[in-house]
């Protein structure tokens, strides 16, 4: 079987009725057959998992109830394929599905390490979809969803499949994706489609569906406070949950106390805000007095349940890490731009080659970007400060726009706090920025470089040219991490690996 289209099928189930019916459709499927199917029962009971005699051999694995991506790291380890395609048990697959996968992943470089499928949602054709139906409906533009989603497994492998801390199926996707490509990989869009069916899941499904805000509170202590940027989502509606839930309670606690006016004034709030979101969710919908119904009682109960499961995630997660960072920090010259001793001349700015290619990988992952740089000559008098000014503005007319810039312009022996190798510059970087000083990598070519970022809390990725001592460059290997290039250090910084 050609390589490309060596493919593993792993399918994590609660046990769903359409599971058998899936089976079926691989076994009949036209295309190239896997090499092996992977059921991954992740019911919490003991109890086997009966499948009929119609379905293909499987290899059936248990994870014990821990949640999607626990069953999906089980799946894809016991695995061997080159890829391995994860479908959800409640998907419906094309007749040709297999075909259309290796057509996805044949001409795939090696930097690429997904392919997604296109989810189709069916709704309903002679009514407005329900609230329930649209949630479902989202699927088909959300990214990197693994109802239908194929990696390489040694990517899987590399970044460590799956975080098991996602108990729902919800975040955990998004996170591996994020991972992967802040590892500098790609995920392709896939042209082969999957049928994803909204099934009925009761009248407070929009509720409990509000536990998800505690995996939000995961993401942002691994990613920060723009992690939904990161991965291509507009703002949420926390905010305006915690606005809601806080009149509500305010008006109960001032109604307790006897403070009548400013109990009704908090309560008028509350109401209009309530019966806003209500009316937002119900205008889309068939407005059926039962759908009427169910999101006026939703609409009051959501806010208050998004705000104590965002406060219970964010206890429960208080202490998380994550080795990716929230701000690369970077020298400038010999760095980012070919190095003009004291340059006064904004003419002579060239950007070292792949500069402008990194750094734009950088902010489309969301990263905060800053430049940490020693410029001494404006103390010795050999630059003037406007020329130095000039210059800075001409690196970001090539490079693009840095978050923050901190220039030492004292000279060596002016004992100042701020030089390089002291930690001045990047502590007031990170700080400018926003970010935990932990949180940041600083990229450079010397090993004061090195020396300022590890004395203040940062990691460093050291990039060695022609005037790097050899000294600096063994100690950093010790110390910190050693790239051939500038495109080197951003994918090790991106990846975590510093």
């Amino acid at each position: 079987m050609n390589e490309l289209v060596d493919f593993s099928v792993v399918i994590p189930t609660t046990g769903r009725a359409n599971l058998r019916v899936l089976l079926e459709s691989l076994d009949a499927a036209a295309g190239p057959k896997p090499r092996e199917i992977v059921v991954v029962d992740d019911r919490p009971s003991g109890e086997d998992l009966s499948l009929p005699d119609t379905v293909p051999p499987v290899r059936l694995v248990r994870s014990g109830g821990r949640g999607p991506a626990a069953a999906r790291n089980a799946g894809w380890r016991q695995a061997t394929g080159t890829w391995i395609a994860f479908l959800d048990d409640d998907v419906v697959i094309a007749p040709d599905w297999p075909a259309r996968l290796a057509d996805d992943l044949r001409d795939l470089d090696a930097r690429t390490a997904a392919s997604t499928a296109q989810i189709d949602v069916p709704l309903p054709a002679h009514r407005r979809p329900t609230d329930e139906e649209r949630g479902v409906a989202g699927l088909a533009t959300a990214q990197w969803i693994t109802a239908d989603m194929a990696y390489r497994r040694s990517v899987l492998d590399e970044v460590g499949g799956f975080d098991e801390r996602f108990p729902r199926a919800f975040r955990e996707d998004a996170d591996l994706a994020l991972r992967v490509c802040l590892a500098g990989y790609r995920i392709a869009d896939g042209r082969r489609r999957t049928c994803h069916p909204v099934r009925e899941s009761g009248l407070l499904a929009s509720v409990r569906a509000q536990r998800g805000n505690a995996d939000n509170a995961l993401m942002r202590r691994k990613y920060g406070a723009r992690w939904r940027q990161r991965i291509g989502e507009n703002t949420g509606m926390l905010p305006r949950h915690a606005l809601t839930t806080a009149a509500g309670a305010a008006a109960l606690a001032l109604g307790v106390a006897g403070r009548t006016r400013a109990a009704l004034a908090c309560a008028t709030v509350w109401t209009a805000l309530t019966g806003d979101f209500a009316a937002r969710r119900i205008a889309p919908g068939p407005r059926t007095p039962g759908e009427i119904g169910r999101m006026t009682l939703t609409s009051a109960l959501i806010p208050p349940a998004a705000c104590w499961h965002r406060l219970r995630g964010e206890w429960r997660h208080r202490h998380a890490t994550h080795a990716s960072p929230l701000a690369l920090l970077f020298d400038r010259d010999d760095t980012l731009i070919v190095d003009v001793p004291y340059n006064a001349d904004p003419s002579k700015v060239r950007p070292v080659p792949g500069a402008a290619d990194a750094l734009r990988s950088v902010r489309a992952a969301g990263l905060r970007l800053g430049i940490v740089s020693n410029q001494s000559g404006v103390g010795r008098g050999l630059i003037s400060p406007a020329q130095l000014a000039a210059v800075n503005s001409r690196v970001e007319e090539l490079l693009g726009p840095f978050g923050t810039w901190q220039v030492c312009v004292h000279a060596e022996d002016d004992g100042c706090a701020c030089r390089k190798p002291a930690p001045g510059m990047v502590q007031q970087a990170a700080a400018q920025l926003g970010v935990d000083v932990r949180r940041c990598v600083l990229i450079g070519d010397t090993g004061a470089d090195v020396a300022a970022a590890t004395s203040a809390g940062a990691r460093a990725i050291l990039v060695p040219t022609a005037r790097t001592r050899p000294e600096e460059v063994e100690r950093a290997r010790r110390e910190a991490t050693v790239a051939r290039d500038l495109t080197e250090a951003v994918r090790l910084a991106m990846a975590g690996v510093s």
